[in-house]
């Protein structure tokens, strides 16, 4: 998520680093406070021994150590729609085609369109967009583990849980202690949008997240993860879905 928002920046309003290392910097001050938010900071920030900064330097192909894969093996064994980490190993699959991309590149049109809106307005909703991401990929996790937990007849402190992961993980962040909140007040909470302190926030960032969606896709820039939130964020809260002509096709 914190990828393809640095993606949009660069290439649907065309900030240059300086601005976005600024831009992360108060991001980080406020409900996106994190380890990653922070590190990211300072990754746009940082400049090689010529002066210049280090991060185009670097090749666009990402590796995995199998943590995500894993989680997508085991959302998909236990029937749980774990979309956003399943689109985030699939993009580093994608990004491993660089060869294939490169070719690709120069065959297969993009977008002519350009972005036209205001850029601060559209920071903000990507900030937004941001955040309403990371709740509902915190959301799906979670229902990961209540499906687990009842099949294997586990008795999970989700509250504790989140405590940990806050303690010492890259996924630190102050956004799990309202989870370790939501979780306290009704332990039998079956889903993290349906907290009031959540539902209330998701509800006002969810036109961001629309905005920004739809933003990268008439510019042409790829966002898979910020793109399966709002689906599932939208087939979450739908009373009626097309599954009923899927079992007729059946």
């Amino acid at each position: 998520l914190i990828c393809e928002a640095y993606h949009l920046m660069k290439d649907v309003i065309g900030i240059e680093q300086d601005e976005m290392a600024k831009v992360f910097d108060e991001w980080n001050k406020g409900e996106l406070d994190s380890f990653l938010i922070e590190i990211t900071r300072d990754i746009l920030k940082y400049k090689d021994s010529d002066g210049k900064y280090l991060l185009p330097k670097i090749r666009d192909t990402a590796g995995q150590k199998g943590t995500g894969k894993w989680t997508g093996i085991s959302a998909l064994e236990y029937g749980v729609p774990v979309t956003l980490i399943g689109e985030a190993v699939f993009s580093r699959c994608l990004s491993a085609l660089k060869d294939e991309r490169l070719e690709a590149s120069k065959v297969l049109p993009g977008s002519g369109h350009k972005f036209t809106g205001d850029k601060v307005a559209f920071l903000e909703d990507l900030r937004r967009a941001l955040y309403a991401s990371k709740l509902i990929s915190y959301a799906q996790g979670f229902m990961l583990l209540r499906e687990a937990a009842k099949v294997n007849k586990w008795n999970l402190n989700y509250g504790s849980i989140a405590l940990m992961w806050r303690g010492g993980c890259i996924i630190r962040s102050a956004f799990l202690g309202n989870i370790k909140d939501a979780f306290t007040k009704n332990p039998q909470l079956t889903n993290l949008l349906l907290d009031p302190f959540f539902s209330e926030r998701i509800s006002s960032a969810q036109s961001s997240l629309r905005t920004v969606v739809a933003q990268a896709a008439l510019v042409g820039v790829p966002a898979p993860a910020l793109s399966a939130a709002l689906a599932f964020y939208d087939g979450y809260r739908s009373g009626v879905l097309p599954a009923n002509l899927l079992q007729a096709q059946r």
